[in-house]
């Protein structure tokens, strides 16, 4: 087989060492893509601006990644970037696209080679509002051979634009990073203790959880709700907490070391996913935290209507619960704390069938079918 037959493409708008999960999915698909026998190429933006950071990380990758350089004038990163993709997809037999701007780039180039093109759709970049954004996506999107989305959510939200060549991998976790460790075992405050990892927003559902907050400490006079993640939206979430008088219920640890994460999860009783769609139409695609949150034997409760449907097993690893419904969401809570044992033992076999390299054999073989 020739080289450049075996040679994928990555361009995603999000990478490592920087947060996010779409960088962070991009990463697990080019390192597992990499161990199946690909050699892969990841085209993403640098964004420190020494770019010291991001080289570090690259020099312990088994694949290369092409950053684009951190510029004032945003203008000449998005010339740069261009310039890149044009360059590296001409030498690659499979491309891949994952994020807004990578989907524009790569259906814009794919007039010009003959490359197979495999688009990564997460969400929110296929519901967009405005009409102009919404058809340019759409317009970018049909020059893909196929289109994968991270759940039936999302996929649905596709079909919307008239596009049905479309495959569902859900998104899968590192199984080395998540994994109980008793060593690292730590204690956070509260009885019962709910959890949320993800940039505060609201779309991640943070503020949803913190006004249920008083409904659930007239049962729970013991609760804590522990934030972990960017704080974006922190500032209308502290103003509620306030308004709420929760304060000494709530704790914000924003964002903590990946070497320590695990075991603040591991810590809680239960993860909450409350998400919700934005005005902007920012919604949650999957909701990996939830499945990382399982491998810890934590099991989740979060919201219908949304991509954390595929995310949560229900009545096995969590529970779903209607959209700003408080009585649902106070049995939930109930129902997991009274059968904790069924719940851990059913949120680490859900979490087992999306590890990696289980996850990963689905997209070879939308990578190799019709080749």
């Amino acid at each position: 087989m020739h080289l450049k037959d075996k040679h994928i493409v990555l361009v995603c708008s999000e990478f490592p060492p920087q947060p996010g999960g779409i960088g962070t999915h991009a990463h697990q698909v080019a390192n597992y893509l990499c161990q199946s026998g690909y050699l892969v190429t990841v085209i993403t933006d640098m964004r420190s601006k020494s770019g010291m950071v991001e080289r570090d990380f690259d020099a312990g990758l088994a694949f290369k990644v092409k950053r684009i350089k951190w510029c004032r004038w945003r203008v000449l990163m998005y010339i740069d970037r261009l310039l890149t993709v044009f360059k590296q997809i001409g030498r690659a037999s499979i491309v891949l696209a994952s994020g807004k701007f990578s989907l524009w780039s790569v259906g814009l180039f794919s007039l010009f080679f003959n490359s197979k093109y495999i688009a990564v759709v997460h969400g929110s970049e296929v519901n967009y509002k405005p009409i102009l954004l919404k058809q340019s996506v759409t317009m970018a999107l049909r020059r893909f051979n196929r289109v994968i989305a991270v759940s039936h959510f999302t996929k649905g939200l596709i079909a919307k634009l008239g596009i049905d060549h479309v495959a569902v991998i859900p998104n899968g976790y590192d199984p080395h990073m998540w994994q109980p460790k008793i060593e690292q075992s730590i204690a956070l405050v509260g009885s019962p203790k709910l959890i949320t990892v993800g940039r505060i927003s609201e779309r991640k559902g943070q503020l949803e959880v913190i006004k249920n907050l008083p409904a659930l400490l007239a049962f729970y006079p013991n609760i804590h709700y522990h934030c972990i993640g960017l704080a974006d939206a922190n500032a209308e979430c502290l103003d509620m907490v306030k308004k709420l008088g929760v304060m000494e219920h709530v704790t914000f640890h924003g964002v903590l070391d990946k070497a320590v994460l695990p075991a603040y999860v591991a810590a809680g009783d239960i993860f909450v996913m409350l998400s919700t769609e934005t005005d902007q139409g920012d919604v949650e695609g999957f909701g990996i935290a939830i499945i990382e949150a399982n491998a810890m034997g934590v099991p989740a409760i979060g919201t219908k209507d949304s991509g954390v449907e595929d995310a949560i097993n229900d009545g096995v690893s969590g529970l779903l619960v209607p959209q700003k419904d408080t009585a649902n969401l106070r049995e939930a809570v109930d129902t997991i704390l009274q059968h904790k044992d069924r719940f851990r033992d059913g949120a680490l076999a859900w979490a087992e069938q999306h590890q990696w390299h289980h996850v990963i054999r689905r997209y070879v073989d939308v990578v190799e079918d019709g080749r």
